[in-house]
């Protein structure tokens, strides 16, 4: 740590330096030039090292002030490309507590500021891909108009956080989880040793349960595996493009066996277009997708169908709008930033619905509906929560509909991608049964 610590230090010096550099040419420009009308030229007109500073990953902001008392007259007057990002910036400058109000940050910033102090503070951007942040902030002087200068850095932490707290999430967990089947097995297993050690029958109905007890923990763990390394990459949204249709498809095909086993029909109504392009990761959508068909299945019975619809061009409002008036319904997760249209999968049963107050805590990790935690029904409870995370990862959301006695909807909406040079559309029958 002390070796990268040293490094982030340099790269911070060497940043400051960049930028007294980009504001001493200004200066001398404006000096020569009485027409100039601010230290820092628009970037079309910027010498080579605005260029620098905006190609750095880190976002930096130069902030002004000139004097202590006025808290609106705290302002930023460059930002470079990463901070435009981060900030959603699109003015050349402006106040300050217009893109930040966090009190630790801007407190670092007075130190900066007006004591010629070299500051650190944490900062979080909050949502629902919330991103850690340690912010640097260094004095650099005075502008020609006597306005004090500081540099404002930001490095992501985000995923040094969360490796942590997926190491103690992960602990927490599985201990607490794990405890009860193994508590099982070693019952059985002094049962078998004991009093039972001779009677055939017992032991093969004991064995039969060890099994599933063991074939449990080891779901129980796949899921939290997965889930770990969903969390830890969260706040880092996938760049591939992915047609939902073959997604779909993909699952679909992998169900059937044990749709037909169960005597349940699946059925694809795909959209009007050929395809439905969204911007993911095509593995973890495949997961979401399953996760919400074989749920859909496990409460499904015999001669129910189960109707997957996949629907592009749609707001989010349109996405989550009801189906059934009489229905429950809860928005699991949603955007931060609108997209402009959406595609969606739609998942639908027929089986014994959700009861109101249950739907708040569906995501939760573990959390099973009372009458549901055992027999062929029993689950690890974390399904719901991998979909969730792998939404939110993608920027998308999640919303549940549900009558008591008719059937439960599950929702994703994905923000839709141009087809751009993609293959040629194909037009589909309007529904497939598998």
């Amino acid at each position: 740590m002390g070796g990268l610590g040293a490094i982030a230090s340099m790269v911070f010096v060497a940043t400051v330096t960049a930028v007294s550099l980009v504001i001493a040419d200004r200066r001398a420009e404006v000096e020569q030039d009485a027409a100039a009308s601010s230290a820092l030229a628009p970037a079309a007109e910027a010498p080579p090292y605005s260029a620098l500073i905006n190609a750095l990953p880190d976002p930096i902001l130069v902030i002004s002030a000139l004097e202590r008392d006025d808290l609106t007259g705290r302002r930023y007057i460059f930002a470079n490309s990463a901070a435009r990002e981060l900030f959603r910036i699109e003015a050349g400058e402006g106040l300050l507590v217009s893109v930040m109000r966090d009190p630790q940050l801007l407190e670092a910033v007075d130190l900066a500021l007006f004591e010629a102090r070299d500051a650190e503070a944490v900062y979080e951007t909050g949502g629902a891909q919330s991103r850690v942040l340690r912010a640097f902030v260094r004095p650099i002087g005075l502008a020609l108009d006597g306005a004090h200068l500081a540099l404002l850095s930001l490095r992501d932490e985000t995923e040094l956080r969360q490796v942590e707290r997926t190491r103690v999430d992960f602990l927490a967990n599985a201990s607490h989880e794990l405890r009860t089947p193994l508590a099982s097995l070693a019952g059985f297993i002094e049962t078998l040793r004991g009093h039972a050690k001779g009677d055939e029958g017992a032991r093969e109905r004991f064995l039969g349960i060890m099994q599933a007890q063991a074939e449990r923990m080891n779901r129980l763990i796949d899921d939290l595996m997965s889930l770990s390394r969903i969390e830890l990459h969260e706040h880092v949204a996938p760049s591939d493009r992915v047609d939902l249709c073959g997604v779909v498809a993909d699952v679909v095909d992998a169900a059937s066996p044990l749709a037909a086993e169960r005597g349940v029909k699946l059925q694809v109504q795909p959209p009007s277009d050929a395809e439905a392009l969204v911007i993911g990761a095509r593995d973890q959508l495949v997961q979401v997708v399953q996760n919400l068909v074989d749920n859909a299945l496990k409460y499904s019975s015999m001669g129910h169908v189960v109707t997957i619809t996949i629907g592009t061009g749609q707001s989010a409002e349109a996405c989550t709008a009801a189906i059934r008036l009489e229905a429950s319904r809860l928005s699991l997760l949603t955007p931060d930033h609108s997209s402009d249209t959406y595609a969606f999968v739609r998942v639908r049963d027929q089986g014994p619905g959700i009861e109101r107050e249950h739907l708040p805590r569906l995501t939760e990790r573990f959390y099973r509906v009372e009458g549901q935690k055992s027999g062929e029904r029993s689950g690890t409870g974390l399904g719901l929560a991998i979909v969730k995370h792998i939404i939110n990862r993608h920027r998308g959301g999640l919303a549940v509909e549900s009558v008591r006695g008719d059937g439960s909807i599950f929702t994703v909406y994905l923000p839709e991608t141009a087809a751009g040079s993609g293959r040629p559309a194909q037009r589909r029958e309007s529904v497939m049964e598998m």
